[in-house]
């Protein structure tokens, strides 16, 4: 009998710091099923397998088979955060406009900026003996505001365990959707706003007396120099406003629309339809050096409830803020309708 099947599995194994996964893994490495039928799997995955759980697809199991046994059941809140974190990695912007994620224990974090002037992004011949130009980097002098994001599961054990699992990853999924729109709402909040409320994004105002023109773009492609615009965000009606725009009408420009949905690619910059910027607004920015995320923990579920089947007002939540990298990052467009 593989070790994997004899694994005792307990409340234990969660709140540790470290995911139940990692857990499993420490316990029951991979590694070790190298060449064998299980070495696609994970120490998860190897529970799932041992106790006969499908999770996904037309003969998916019901609710009630996590609850077979005690072990069995430990299994439960590992499988809402799965689900839940499929639907964050399905409705996620964020890896597009974030340069770098950071993982912290506690809630009080302080991060690095920097803010160049002009003449210090100038990298000039240096005669010799001369002073070399210097790039201050400095901590911000307050906390990163981290945001609790998450939603109450309501719901009776008994109104679940007839349900198929892969009906209720939906329902999670749609949990992880959540938060990763509300997570989006706060990363917009801190490139227009600062994370202290006073660090405005530069703003620069269309040059026509109403709408938006391809000439606008451009200027707001100009103002980020030196740093690159890859990315640009805009609400619904600006989407719409920027894809008016008889420059990013040509036949090429439409048949990727019309054919895919994907939007064009102003001034080479990827553009994002992100409702919480506000009407009339465009923002570009650097991607690879605008914005931080900072990420106490990973998804927090109430396991106690979840394994011993106290569904009811079952906290599925995560932790998380934003902060700007480098200020001149971020640009504003704003324009009349």
């Amino acid at each position: 009998m593989a070790f994997y099947e004899n694994l005792r599995l307990e409340k234990g194994m969660y709140g540790t710091g470290k995911s139940f996964t990692d857990v499993l893994e420490s316990l029951d490495h991979s590694e070790n099923y190298k060449g064998t039928s299980l070495e696609n799997l994970d120490a998860y995955q190897r529970q799932l397998k041992r106790f006969d759980i499908r999770v996904s697809g037309r003969t998916s199991d019901r609710v009630e088979k996590f609850f077979q046994s005690g072990d069995s059941a430990a299994l439960f809140p590992e499988y809402v955060c799965r689900a839940v974190r499929q639907g964050i990695e399905q409705e996620n912007l964020l890896p597009s406009i974030v340069a770098t994620t950071t993982q912290v224990e506690g809630l009080d974090y302080r991060t690095i900026t920097s803010t160049p002037t002009n003449e210090e992004k100038s990298l000039k011949p240096v005669a010799e003996g001369a002073k070399i130009p210097e790039t201050v980097v400095h901590v911000q002098d307050h906390l990163v505001k981290l945001q609790k994001r998450g939603r109450m599961l309501v719901a009776s054990y008994e109104a679940l365990r007839f349900q198929r699992l892969d009906l209720f990853t939906v329902t999670l999924r749609q949990i992880g959707a959540y938060i990763a729109r509300a997570q989006l709402g706060d990363a917009v909040d801190v490139l227009l706003h600062g994370d202290d409320g006073k660090d405005n994004a530069a703003s620069i105002t269309a040059s026509g007396t109403s709408g938006v023109a391809y000439k606008d773009l451009v200027s707001l492609w100009a103002s980020l120099s030196p740093y690159q615009m890859n990315t640009m965000l805009a609400g619904t009606e600006a989407v719409q406003d920027l894809l008016n725009i008889s420059e990013l009408k040509d036949a090429k420009a439409g048949l990727n629309f019309q054919g895919t949905g994907k939007l064009g690619t102003p001034v080479g910059a990827n553009l994002l339809h992100v409702p919480d910027v506000p009407a009339k607004t465009v923002v570009g920015l650097d991607s690879t050096c605008a914005l931080e995320m900072v990420q106490a923990g990973d998804i927090v579920t109430d396991y106690d409830k979840l394994i011993d089947r106290q569904l009811e007002r079952a906290s599925i939540s995560m932790i998380a803020g934003f902060t700007k990298i480098f200020g001149g990052a971020v640009k504003m467009l704003t324009y009349q309708a």
